[in-house]
């Protein structure tokens, strides 16, 4: 049995691979060290002498020590994790590619010629999600706000091109000019068309660096991993950007874990 830990900065990802076959948790991220560790496995009801090896990566995990009751603890690059991830989850095999890592914010990075490159990342994802809902909204829970986006008119809020000209270049009318421009104007906000706004402008924003980051390295597809693109108004507005430079996101299913199965792979083919 192997098992891996991602420590992000708000959601701690674990899986266990045993007999080839995987099993996925969460938990809210505490503080990292063995007695974390020692709670996760101890919640899960895991035999500690069927480990034998323990991967992490996130957060500190650097400064773990070297073993876990004995068991050998091997401690992943992050780019490292994203990339194997995005190689497990879509079988990309050794071709080039480009992906997205968004959680509490955001990463990017190029695999080409065997090596993962770390492109750059933004502070925009998951954390501003709930910072921003928090203050505007009194509400931090991810279910909870994609239902109020889904149901909310960002237009009450974001002005369009549409709204300031017939065109510029060539964006149409319903690209955004300016997110949450018509807000200063208003008197009260309704929580569902902020929310709305909120969700569509973290979209904009990783999709846009999704898409520059695409052209650049002359790719024309971007592989996503993280919690952040589970919002549907958010992979909406992700798509809708990367559509602007004919890019299509690839989505698939248990990306949110993408970053511990990738430490889980670099264990397991070392």
């Amino acid at each position: 049995m192997n098992i891996a830990f991602d420590f992000g900065i708000t959601n701690t990802d674990v899986v266990i691979n045993n007999k080839s076959k995987n099993r996925f948790f969460t938990f809210p991220t505490e503080k990292i060290d063995k007695n974390f560790i020692s709670k996760i496995l101890s919640l899960i009801e895991v035999n500690l002498n069927e480990i034998k090896n323990i991967a992490v990566t996130g957060g500190k995990s650097n400064d773990l020590d070297d073993e876990y009751m004995s068991i050998p603890i091997t401690k992943i690059n992050e780019v490292d994790a994203i990339g194997k991830g995005v190689k497990e989850l879509y079988k990309t095999g050794e071709n080039p590619f480009v992906a997205i890592s968004a959680g509490t914010g955001t990463a990017c990075i190029y695999h080409a010629d065997g090596k993962f490159n770390y492109l750059g990342g933004i502070s925009i994802g998951g954390g501003t999600l709930q910072g921003l809902s928090k203050h505007l909204i009194n509400n931090t829970n991810n279910e909870d706000i994609e239902e109020l986006a889904i149901t909310g008119n960002r237009k009450e809020l974001d002005y369009l091109i549409g709204d300031i000209a017939n065109e510029i270049g060539s964006l149409n009318s319903e690209i955004t000019a300016s997110n949450f421009a018509k807000a200063k104007n208003l008197d009260s906000l309704s929580s569902n068309d902020v929310a709305a706004s909120i969700t569509n402008m973290i979209g904009e924003v990783i999709g846009t660096v999704a898409y520059l980051n695409a052209m650049l390295c002359g790719e024309n597809k971007v592989y996503f991993l993280g919690r952040v693109s589970l919002n549907s108004n958010i992979k909406s507005a992700i798509e809708d950007r990367l559509k602007l430079a004919n890019i299509t996101g690839i989505f698939e299913d248990k990306r949110e874990y993408g970053n511990v199965l990738g430490a889980l792979n670099c264990i397991q083919t070392k």
